[in-house]
């Protein structure tokens, strides 16, 4: 669908990320960010995710600084709460527990570096699901599924059938908001529709 112009780094070690994008014909080189999130002070969810993509992309962009440099980051919010990646079995039990039946959100931060300026920027998705019994929750934990999911589930495997319906991005719940990528991607030049 798409093709890549110039050189581009996804500095994201998420799978769930680079198979977004190689699901769309873009192939990007993989630089993991290192930086601490939880330096990071939580304020209002849009600021803090685009930060926090903001702060993946520069380190990278300082090893590379004439590569374009893309970056994302994924929160989990319910009543105001942040739900990031499960400590154990059960904190992800914990997690699921609280988003049973009930509507919850998720924000992904896009930020994207390049020679030529900067954009960042946050997408959120609603997202309702249906009442989980202890035993489905348990099995699912037991899956090893909920490892390294912000909010201990995933909607592109096992998890899709914990979601009865979502207003928004359903990729930007995976990891990245392909829409809102194409777009940044697209402004920079650093795409094509591919032939």
């Amino acid at each position: 669908m798409y093709r890549r112009t110039e050189a581009l780094i996804l500095a994201s070690g998420s799978p769930r990320r680079k198979e977004l994008l190689h699901g769309i014909g873009i192939d990007a080189d993989i630089v993991p960010a290192d930086i601490d999130e939880g330096a990071l002070a939580y304020t209002e969810p849009k600021p803090y995710v685009e930060e926090l993509a903001r702060q993946k992309a520069a380190a990278v962009a300082e090893q590379f600084p004439d590569t374009a440099v893309l970056a994302a980051d994924t929160i989990v919010l319910y009543d105001n709460m942040v739900l990031g990646k499960p400590e154990d079995d059960a904190d992800a039990i914990r997690m699921l527990s609280m988003l049973s039946g009930k509507t919850h959100h998720v924000w992904g931060g896009i930020a994207l570096i390049t020679p030529n300026g900067a954009t960042v920027d946050a997408s959120c998705t609603t997202v309702h699901f249906r009442a989980l019994s202890d035993s489905l929750i348990r099995g699912y934990v037991a899956s090893g599924e909920t490892t390294d999911k912000a909010g201990a589930y995933a909607m592109q495997a096992k998890g899709a059938c914990f979601v009865s319906t979502i207003e928004g991005s359903h990729t930007n719940v995976i990891g990245l908001d392909l829409v809102r990528t194409i777009a940044l991607l697209s402004e920079y030049s650093l795409i094509t529709v591919a032939e």
